[in-house]
């Protein structure tokens, strides 16, 4: 079944859990790797701005995150009174689904808001699957580890 409420992106990388997780739950790092809200700066407590590498707008969000259950949820918005619950992620110890010691998976889930046309849905969709690939880039290559964790 296709969902036409939900997409999510999963990705197994070389790097444990709570590293992993480090990474999803710091919003200024996320600025090197969430392509809708580029080169991020911390405007308030979990509340960062950064520009769309689409359409060069600011993009908010505001960052809860669990380090117990290793989640994290994000309200986006193009202002900061216009932040909502708009993504998710969550973060699994690579052994819990039989993947050797030292591995996470992430996964990365966006919710289509009502208003959102076809195209739009089809990019966020897409940019989170290449949001993938840049999240495993930086933790194996070490560059996820520039900045301080949150």
């Amino acid at each position: 079944m296709i969902d036409a409420h939900c997409h999510s992106s999963s990705i197994r990388v070389q790097a444990d859990a709570r590293r992993a997780f480090l990474l999803m739950a710091d919003g200024e790092r996320q600025g090197r790797w969430a392509l809708g809200s580029w080169k991020r700066r911390t405007v308030g407590k979990q509340t960062f701005v950064g520009e769309s590498v689409f359409t060069g707008a600011e993009t908010w969000v505001r960052i809860h995150a669990d380090p117990v259950a290793l989640t994290i949820d994000y309200e986006v918005g193009g202002n900061e009174g216009g932040l909502r619950f708009r993504n998710a992620a969550r973060v699994f110890d690579g052994p819990v689904l039989g993947h050797p010691e030292g591995t996470s998976v992430i996964t990365l889930f966006t919710w289509r808001l009502a208003t959102q046309s076809d195209d739009a849905w089809a990019q966020i969709c897409s940019t989170h699957e290449t949001e993938m690939f840049l999240i495993r880039a930086l933790l194996e290559s070490g560059r996820d580890c520039d900045a301080a964790p949150a």
